[in-house]
Parts: structure tokens; sequence; C-alpha cells
């Protein structure tokens, strides 16, 4: 996912055409939505609209996104807005993105606004400050290259796995196979891991005590939620072993091997 960041008013937002690329739409289905149900949206929550000289001036800021000379009007999603496209759309591919969204878009943790210098000896202090600082990373960098070279020689897909303590969703997992989501959550129906029911993948009986999985309800607002199935590391491990014992390792270990 390589989205040109916009951040506005405290929040990060998408075009109506970033919005359609990642659900594998149309900008006329996106407006389609929102038209079809503006009773549902509330400005500020789910959406910022953009007129006149607000617009001007973002146009003004982002022209790398080759907006019409006569655009009037710009809708920027937020999450929330985002939620309600891909409930309406109601796809696999919509769901999967929104999940993506979530976790590598919208709630990546913004660094603090940088200090812009106001006098010649402010930048030059400034500047001095990070030159110290990047020889002190870089330090630091090489040292972790060589203690990883001399304690990891190969670091394998359990040593990632174990170093990470979250919950993961399986379109993160999936990309450790270079896949999609919708490609590995059939594989694992094909093995006998788990079903649909509804909008949701569930474990098959045999696998619901092994602390491969957790349901997670993520609270939209005071009337909508989404229930979701998110994989613990345990659970990465074992559909690490189901399918490497069927022939097909995750990427890093590909790698490795060629």
């Amino acid at each position: 996912m390589n989205l040109t960041v916009i951040q506005l008013r405290g929040k990060r937002v998408l075009t109506t055409a970033q919005l359609a690329e990642e659900y594998e739409a149309t900008d006329r289905k996106i407006v389609d939505n929102f038209n079809n149900n503006k009773e549902r949206y509330e400005e500020g929550k789910h959406f910022i609209l953009l007129q006149g000289e607000n617009l001007r001036e973002f146009k003004s800021k982002n022209e790398n996104f080759g907006f019409a000379q006569n655009l009037n009007k710009l809708y920027l999603w937020t999450e929330k807005g985002a939620w309600l496209h891909a409930k309406s759309l109601n796809t696999d591919r919509a769901w999967e993105a929104y999940e993506l969204l979530v976790d590598e878009y919208y709630r990546v943790i913004e660094q603090p606004d940088y200090n812009i210098p106001t006098t010649y000896k402010e930048a030059l202090l400034q500047l001095v400050e990070q030159l110290e600082e990047n020889e002190k990373l870089q330090t630091e960098n090489l040292v972790l290259v060589q203690q990883n070279s001399e304690l990891q020689p190969k670091a394998s897909y359990y040593d990632m796995v174990l170093q990470n303590k979250s919950l993961l969703s399986v379109s993160k997992i999936a990309k450790d196979y270079g896949m999609s989501a919708i490609k590995l959550n059939r594989l694992l129906y094909e093995l006998g891991v788990q079903y649909k029911q509804g909008d949701i993948w569930l474990l098959y009986a045999k696998y619901q005590d092994k602390g491969y999985t957790q349901t997670t309800t993520h609270v939209i607002d005071a009337d909508k939620s989404r229930v979701s199935t998110k994989w613990t590391q345990k659970g990465r491990l074992f559909i690490y072993d189901l399918l490497k014992h069927k022939g097909i390792l995750p990427v890093i270990e590909r790698e490795e091997a060629s």
C-alpha cells in the first residue's frame, strides 16, 4: 500500500480516486454509494467537504494530484467514511482493503511537525544537530547489523514471528507469502482450517481451542461495529507449518533458498 498521505484538520483522509483504487471500484461507484446513502454520511465524521477558498488552498498544496481546474467541490473520506463505503460495496476486496487502510494508513502515528528555523544561526545549529544524530543512528545501526550477523546469521521466519506479540489481520499474514487475503482465506478453507459465516471467517471446532485466533470487534460508532478474526502469533506459526508442509514458503525464506 503506497498511498500519498493526505492529512487535514488532524485526520488522515483519502480522495475518492484513492479510495476507489484501493477498493478496486470506480470513482463513479464511490460517488453513487454516497449519493444513494447521503442520510448515513455526516460531514466532519465520514467526510470533509472542501469548497471555495479552502479548496483552492488545498489544490495549490497538492498539485501532484492533478485536480481539474474547474473542480469546485472535493470530498475527502475519513476512516469512518471508508467503512461506510466498504459496507456498501460489501465485497471481499473492499473489506480486505479497509483492514489494510486502518492498519497501515488511517491509524499510523504521525510524527510531530518539523521545527522550521527562522534565522540563519538556528538553521546551522539544526543542521549540526541533525548531522550528529545521523552519525549516532548510523553507528547504532552498524552495531545492530553486526550483532544480528553474530547471533542470527540466517534469520528465519520463526525468528521474525517470535519477536512480534501483536494480533494480525489475515491481510498481513498473506503479505508474508506474497498473496492476497482473499487467496489465503480460500486456501485455509480448502485445507479444512476455517469456514465462512456471513462475512467473517471462523475456525472449525478442532482448531478453536488452540489459541490460534481472537475474534475482535472494531467499533465504528455507537450504532455500528464490525467483527473480524485476528490471528495470534501462535496461529501465524500454525499457518507457517501448515503451508510449509504443502510446499508453500513465506517470501523471506524463498529469498534465502534462492
